[in-house]
């Protein structure tokens, strides 16, 4: 039997690549929600925010990670170390660059500093409304949100809601999802 999940990529990203194209201003849209996701979550100063390199068509979360550095939060960016493990995150050190690393993600050099992130910003196909992700099938978030035990925030269009999702035993739900209509609190 075909897993489920396949399918659901296939529509989820055709879905991802309408609204991208439609929504050109969507990196400052949910910029402007910045101070939303701040109020919402326990974030002292200096907390450590992992946030991601989008793909093309990805929600693109550039401009919300500079709004949050500018409130005095430390970015960090995942690495892949290996296919059954979680992601390490890196701070990126001034004047280096990220590097395309598997399946061409842009991702931070092996020897940059560790650190441990307090929120992940998770990017996704699809949601649900009680705050499961259609990732991409590695595993890699879900195994990450398991063993850090921090916020997680989807970061999608609005439009890449479905009514619901296939859950299986591995797959880890998301506490917020911020999109261009707002933030949205799941637990």
């Amino acid at each position: 039997m075909m897993n489920p999940k396949i399918a659901l990529r296939t529509q989820a990203r055709e879905q991802r690549t309408r609204l991208a194209a439609a929504f050109l201003n969507f990196p400052v849209a949910v910029a402007a929600h910045a101070e939303a996701l701040a109020e919402a979550l326990p974030l002292k100063p200096g907390s450590i925010i992992g946030g991601y390199h989008a793909l093309p068509q990805e929600a693109e979360p550039a401009l919300l990670l500079q709004a949050l550095a500018d409130r005095g939060h430390t970015i960090v960016f995942p690495r892949v170390t290996a296919r059954d493990k979680r992601l390490a995150y890196h701070r990126v050190p001034d004047g280096e660059a990220l590097l395309a690393g598997a399946w061409g993600i842009q991702e931070p050099a092996a020897d940059f500093p560790l650190a441990e992130p307090d929120v992940l910003l998770v990017p996704l196909l699809a949601f649900d409304a009680t705050g499961h992700r259609l990732g991409y099938g590695g595993g890699y978030y879900d195994r990450t949100i398991a063993a850090l035990q921090v916020p997680a925030i989807g970061l999608a269009f609005a439009g890449q809601e479905l009514a619901s999702l296939p859950v299986e035993a591995h797959d880890m739900a998301l506490d917020f999802i911020l999109t261009e209509r707002g933030l949205k609190r799941f637990s």
